[in-house]
């Protein structure tokens, strides 16, 4: 595999090879402290540190924050999660970007790493627009560079709500026609069970919160109401839940069946939204 340019190359060539301000300085110390609080794998460790170094040197100061979020930002990294990284910039400056072409795509070779760029003056809208996403990323997140851009910034209720249903509803629709498609194939279900994780935890955890009740993990919350819409037949489909995605594999014979359910939880969620608003 090819190695990074940005980091074969010492600080100070680096610097003026990337075109930096004098003057310019890395806080290594600080990001070292927030990852060892992580306790992550060491090659995700190591890919990140990596990565926040490549992007503080090639985007200088465009670079607002850097923000690891999701089950990363919890230290429960899984065999099928994604690093997921939000870049806030103060400006998209091609020539700087350009430098961290290599570096991004070698961070989403080793380690997975998904990066969201967006600019500083985008956030506020970003936040309304998508609404549920950005919730789940305010309760879950870690900057690893800069400040904290999500600290107090809230999605309005109606937009929430309104991004809520949106989801559940995609989410029904864009899985009957993955179901369609992979059934046939027992193997390809497991991906399919992983996938839909991410999407059902954050609703419910979105959903407890606007009933004023949250929970501690959006995998606590997706229990409780399964558990509180199927009191007595939740438990397998989403033990297969958290096994696919831990895992990356189900219980032979399990994938159909623990799909149309996920559907069919999906549903019942949506159906509970409505009663919000």
């Amino acid at each position: 595999m090819v190695a990074c340019p940005s980091i074969a190359l010492l600080p100070s060539e680096r610097q003026t090879r990337l075109g930096f301000r004098a003057g310019f300085q890395l806080d290594r110390t600080a990001v070292e402290e927030s990852l060892d609080e992580l306790k992550l794998p060491p090659e995700v460790s190591n890919g990140l540190r990596e990565f926040v170094e490549s992007a503080q040197l090639a985007l200088g100061p465009d670079l607002v924050s850097l923000v690891l979020f999701g089950s990363a930002a919890e230290g429960r990294l899984c065999a099928t999660s994604d690093v997921n990284v939000i870049l806030v910039l103060s400006r998209f400056d091609p020539a700087r970007i350009d430098t961290l072409r290599e570096p991004l795509r070698l961070a989403r070779a080793t380690i997975r790493l998904s990066a969201m760029l967006i600019l500083e003056s985008e956030v506020a809208s970003a936040v309304e627009a998508f609404a549920v996403k950005f919730a789940d990323i305010r309760e879950r997140h870690k900057v690893l560079a800069g400040s904290d851009p999500f600290a107090a910034l809230t999605p309005s209720r109606g937009a929430m709500l309104v991004r809520l249903k949106q989801i559940l509803l995609n989410f029904v629709l864009r899985t009957r026609e993955r179901y369609v498609l992979t059934s046939l194939r027992e193997e390809q279900l497991a991906p399919l069970v992983a996938d839909a994780a991410g999407p059902l935890r954050s609703a419910a955890a979105l959903m407890l919160s606007l009933e004023g009740r949250p929970a501690a993990s959006p995998k606590e919350a997706l229990e409780t109401l399964a558990a509180e819409l199927d009191a007595a037949g939740w438990g397998e489909p989403l033990a297969n839940l958290s096994r696919a995605r831990e895992d990356a594999s189900l219980p032979s014979g399990a994938g159909g069946p623990t799909v149309l359910y996920l559907i069919g939880l999906a549903q019942g969620l949506r159906a509970r939204t409505e009663k919000l608003g």
